[in-house]
């Protein structure tokens, strides 16, 4: 019975014991399961399927094992960061981006969760097939994850680049099936990838396929250019701005990628360096800068765990796309510059203005044909028939003087019919063609003097003038025999023929090397000036009238006047006054007008009026000749003073000095005055010596020059004019003379705009022409340096017209006149004045700024001028052009020129 009893509750104890064991097993195991998920779901929320439970299920054994990992990682078991995707820390220090699982705890931790895994795998018979991917396992170390940062391995060279939509399918067999899940994952949490480690067999396996680089050399492994992509893709994806990455996964970096990195640093490198892809590094700099925020550290001291080409190229890459701490500052902007790129704003306002400009430049002009009685000859300031009806009176020529009209014109004037390519230099001195200038008056008036004649279509001049009927050349030998001092085209240089007729004078002083200013009104002779510019003689319309003539003071060799018909005696010796301020102390005034040799009785009373007007302004009467043989004319020279002992010791101060307040280099619209400017006595002021013989007057820097004074570009001045004078000779030699397509030897009348120290005059000295220097009213005053030289110019502001007739000039050149007057003139009346004083056929260069060269361009296009050369380098243009026959058929009159 007791044993049977004993029996029973042994059999009893028996059952019970087993029942307590099998609930203690599942309680256990159900609380295993409760602790997996509870850690599983502080961590990861997957995507649920409740068609497919035991994916689920795996699902979550994924992530058990996910949370495993993370755990041994850190020394307390304590996640580091919360379930808060938005409460990330900021400040604390980066670890590597690329560093395997440590060895020690990773296997134990790993081991571990493999077995719990199991004991779950037999639970449920549905996930067979899926259990043994994960059992499979183990720590088997190349398995690349589709969450890898490097995101999925490249393929072979012939498989199509990867987005990470691919990834997410292909990366692995995990991926492949759970492709909605994992991009479902919060990416603010931290992100450990040793769960590369429970990838399948077959992931392990694709991964192998993919890598083993079928179409490549044997040994080698190409670096796709889909990981380059994927580099880029994938960090902006999975490690948001400001995520700390722990970089522990990369023990399970496969061999094949490890391969495709070593192959990347070498692949087009030569033999022994390392050297990344550009586009990879490129990728890789970019990333860091989104995978570290400002202040993070790169901890590189896990490098260990890679396998050795990754360690190496790991090592090799830290410090060119992961620089350190210090280095990584680099990457912030802490000050803006703009280096060698321009501003948005700054290449939108250029555009901008470069339109309005365009669109104002290339705006049509509407040209007209100037309808006024001078016709063809029409010069805007001597020609302004309204002011001179208005004038109280003309007693003093001042109906001769200039009266500009407020607005100038802006009309073309037109050619005479017949009007032909005037006729080269030095043909052109003894004819020209009629139908260019045709006009006969003169040849009445004076063509029993032999000024000019007509013969067939040309007007021919045989060299004579009122004073020399027989010919200029034996007259102008004739002087220097009475005044060897004279010293033509040595000691006298630069002179001033007044009352000129057709300039034959100063047209055969170019034989002895003399420049020659002529100037001659407008007057009942008509056109003398004018046949004198088309016979290719410097001359300018001028009247000695009420005001200065716009040349400085003192710079004159010789004033020559033949028969000028000045009164020079009249009102105090006025206008012989006026030559007293231009001519040079020591200079000489010829005279050879009738009072000379005739003895009518006007003539003897001139005479005595002009010695005693001579006499009081000091003026020394050197040499009175008797009728020379051949053109029955006498010579009277005047000597000027070279100091003032003769004005100190007058007895009667009439005329007057001037005050020292009175400059006798103002000029421009100036009135006359009765009085006489000192001689200049200061061994460093100009006019105390004469200049040096020419032609060493040229090269040579003026004695008053002084290198305290400042020149116009900045240094010194003497050194200012020997750089200015250097420059043009290398401009016209280099540029001019072989660049332009200018056919020099049919130029003769030249005029410099703004000529400032006549540079471009005196690089063209060897050449058969003259130049007019012009010095602009609103330019520094450097007119006399020009003298100084040896050459010659006039002032004059380019808001006007220009004392000349039309059709006067072969060359015009601009330097930087065209920007300066623009902004306070009317461009377009300044192009009309160009075209107006030049030739058809002339040319004009003009050197600007490249928004005024493009707006000139414009403009002498819309009137059919050739573009010979248009030329733009650094915000500065060049532009030659050649003036056509084209003329505007629409006519604008002119009330104020119509007589």
């Amino acid at each position: 019975m007791a044993l049977g009893r004993y029996n029973k509750v042994d059999n009893n104890n028996n059952k019970s014991s087993s029942y307590c064991s099998t609930v203690t097993i599942v309680i256990f195991m159900g609380l295993c399961l409760v602790g997996i998920w509870m850690i599983t779901s502080s961590w990861v929320v997957p995507v649920q399927n409740g068609d497919d439970p035991a994916e689920e299920k795996k699902n979550q054994l994924k992530d058990q094992v996910e949370t495993v990992i993370v755990d041994s990682n850190d020394r307390d078991n304590k996640p580091q960061f919360e379930d808060k995707p938005n409460d990330l820390r900021k400040d604390g220090p980066e670890k590597n981006l690329d560093v395997s699982l440590a060895k020690d705890k990773g296997k134990a931790n790993l081991a571990a969760e493999e077995n719990q895994e199991k004991t779950e795998e037999a639970k449920w018979d549905k996930s067979k097939k899926d259990n043994q991917q994960f059992n499979s396992v183990g720590g088997e170390k190349n398995v690349y994850n589709s969450e890898n940062l490097g995101g999925q391995g490249s393929e072979n060279n012939n498989e199509k680049p990867h987005s990470i939509k691919d990834d997410k399918k292909s990366g692995s067999d995990y991926a492949e099936k759970k492709g909605d899940e994992s991009s479902s994952r919060t990416y603010g949490d931290k992100v450990d990838k040793n769960d590369d480690k429970v990838s399948d067999k077959r992931s392990a396996d694709q991964v192998k396929k993919k890598s083993s680089n079928e179409d490549s050399p044997k040994g080698d492994k190409v670096f796709d250019k889909s990981f380059v992509d994927q580099v880029k893709k994938s960090s902006n994806e999975v490690f948001p701005k400001g995520d700390k990455v722990d970089k522990n996964n990369d023990n399970g970096f496969d061999k094949s990628s490890d391969s495709q990195v070593k192959k990347s640093s070498n692949e087009d490198a030569p033999k022994g360096d390392k050297v990344f892809d550009k586009s990879f590094d490129d990728q890789v700099k970019k990333r860091s800068n989104e995978v570290f925020p400002k202040g993070d550290k790169v901890d590189k001291n896990n490098d260990n765990v890679l396998d050795k080409s990754s360690d190496s190229q790991v090592k090799k890459s830290s410090n060119e796309v992961f620089p350190s701490v210090a280095q990584s500052e680099l990457l912030n902007e802490t000050m803006i510059q703009n280096g060698s790129f321009t501003t948005q704003a700054a290449e939108s306002n250029k555009e901008k203005n470069a339109q309005s400009s365009s669109n104002s430049s290339s705006k049509d002009y509407s040209w007209k044909l100037c309808n006024s009685t001078a016709g063809p000859d029409f010069i805007p300031c001597l020609d302004n028939w309204e002011a001179i009806r208005n004038l109280p009176t003309n007693i003093h020529y001042e109906h001769r003087e200039r009266h500009c009209p407020e607005v100038p014109p802006t009309c073309l004037v037109p050619l005479p019919e017949g009007y032909k390519f005037p006729i080269e230099w030095p043909k052109s001195r003894d004819k020209i063609w009629y139908k260019n200038v045709p006009h006969s008056k003169l040849v009445e008036f004076k063509g029993g003097q032999n000024w000019l004649k007509i013969t067939g279509d040309y007007l021919t001049f045989p060299g004579g003038g009122t004073q020399f009927r027989r010919g200029a050349l034996h007259y102008i030998d004739f002087i220097q025999k009475a005044v060897p001092d004279i010293a033509w085209g040595k000691r006298s240089r630069v002179i001033l023929d007044v009352g000129c007729g057709v300039a034959s004078f100063g047209g055969y002083l170019f034989e002895r090397s003399v420049l020659a200013m002529s100037l001659a009104p407008k007057d009942e002779h008509e056109a003398q000036v004018q046949f004198a510019l088309e016979r290719g003689i410097p001359a300018v319309s001028a009247v000695m009238g009420t005001k200065r003539l716009p040349y400085p003071g003192t710079v004159f060799d010789i004033i020559h006047c033949a028969r000028c018909r000045v009164p020079w005696h009249i009102e105090g010796g006025k206008l012989l006054l006026e030559l007293n301020r231009l001519l040079r102390p020591g200079g000489f005034f010829l005279w050879s007008a009738t009072p000379v040799y005739q003895l009518k009785a006007q003539d003897v009373e001139i005479w005595k009026a002009m010695i005693e007007q001579t006499k009081a302004m000091c003026w020394e009467l050197v040499n009175k000749t008797s009728k020379e043989p051949i053109n029955k004319v006498a010579i009277a020279t005047f000597r000027k003073p070279t100091s003032n002992e003769c004005y100190e010791q007058r007895s009667q101060q009439e005329p007057p000095l001037c005050s020292e307040s009175d400059d006798p280099n103002a000029a421009w619209n100036v009135p006359l005055q009765t009085c006489m400017h000192k001689v200049p006595l200061d061994p460093s002021e100009r006019g105390s010596k004469w200049p040096e013989e020419w032609p060493a007057r040229l090269e040579k820097s003026p004695y008053w020059l002084l290198s305290s004074q400042v020149g116009v570009y900045g240094k010194a001045a003497p050194e200012d004019l020997a750089a200015d004078n250097e420059h043009w000779k290398q401009v016209v030699t280099k540029s001019y003379m072989q660049g332009m397509g200018i056919n020099w030897s049919s130029v003769r009348n030249v005029m410099d705009m703004k000529a400032v120290y006549g540079g471009f005059a005196a690089a063209l000295k060897d050449m058969n022409l003259w130049v007019m220097n012009v010095i602009p009213v609103d330019s520094p005053d450097t007119l006399p340096i020009i003298y100084e030289r040896g050459l010659f110019g006039i002032y004059h502001d380019w808001c006007e017209s220009f004392s000349t007739y039309p059709r006067s000039y072969d060359l015009l050149h601009a330097d930087h006149i065209f920007s300066r007057v623009k902004k306070r003139c009317n461009f377009v009346a300044v192009v009309a004045e160009v075209d107006r004083i030049l030739r058809p056929g002339g040319k004009l260069i003009a050197r600007d700024d490249v928004e005024t060269i493009t707006e000139l361009e414009n403009m002498v296009r819309s009137m059919h001028w050739e573009v010979r050369l248009s030329y733009s380098k650094d915000k500065e243009g060049l532009l030659c052009v050649q003036k056509s026959m084209w003329r505007p058929t629409e006519v604008e009159t002119l009330t104020y020129a119509i007589a």
